[in-house]
């Protein structure tokens, strides 16, 4: 008889799942495999044949969240907007909504450790998540002249880490829970004050 939570054929699948929530309760290193084992409802051994340890499998974690990650960073991006600032702050709120959703899978991604050079297509699909944001910063600056236009992967790794701040402080809890303001407005003024810094958007008057 098949034990509860693995049917045959899905081992693989159930071990993610389980260990998505695993890393939830418990952090990256929180848990062993046993453990991930034990909630999916395999015997201690099964997880060994698909995965070489827990490194491997919370790899594999990081690479579905980034091509879901990467999904709603292209959506965010080609809805239908006003402007190009629009376009780039959208981009901006999905990634604050993709680390409220899918806990497990951003902590992989991004707090587990992971070196995510280890595996070319984990490598290829962090990559192409990111292009969203690169892109969107492109569209942005495009009425610049090329002379003076800032690099379009340096605006995306500083609002990719602007983002990643607000995430840690003020969108899992403590200790920005008492703030005033919301996650989404405190990296909209961020992405603001920083852009009207490099020249991209115009000052307010």
């Amino acid at each position: 008889m098949a034990r509860k939570g693995y049917h045959h054929g899905n081992l693989r699948e159930a071990l993610v799942k389980a260990t998505i929530k695993l890393i939830e309760e418990k952090g990256p290193t929180g848990f062993t495999m046993a453990e991930a084992a034990k909630q999916a409802g395999v015997s201690a051994a099964a997880p060994y044949r698909h995965f070489k340890g827990r490194e491997e499998l919370i790899a594999e974690i990081a690479r579905q969240g980034f091509a879901i990650f990467g999904d709603l960073m292209q959506y965010a991006q080609q809805k239908n907007h006003t402007s190009a600032l629009s376009a780039f702050e959208a981009v901006g709120r999905a990634y604050l909504a993709f680390a409220r959703k899918f806990p497990g899978y951003y902590i992989a991604m991004f707090e587990s450790g992971i070196n995510l050079n280890r595996d070319p297509e984990i490598a290829s699909v962090a990559n192409s998540a990111m292009n969203g944001l690169v892109s969107a910063a492109e569209a942005l600056c495009q009425h610049i002249p090329a002379d003076k236009r800032p690099p379009a992967n340096m605006i995306a790794n500083h609002i990719w880490a602007m983002s990643h701040g607000v995430v840690e402080l003020f969108a899992r809890g403590e200790p920005g829970t008492n703030t005033p303001y919301s996650p989404e407005d405190l990296l909209e003024s961020g992405i603001g004050i920083y852009l009207r810094g490099l020249g991209v958007i115009p000052q307010d008057r």
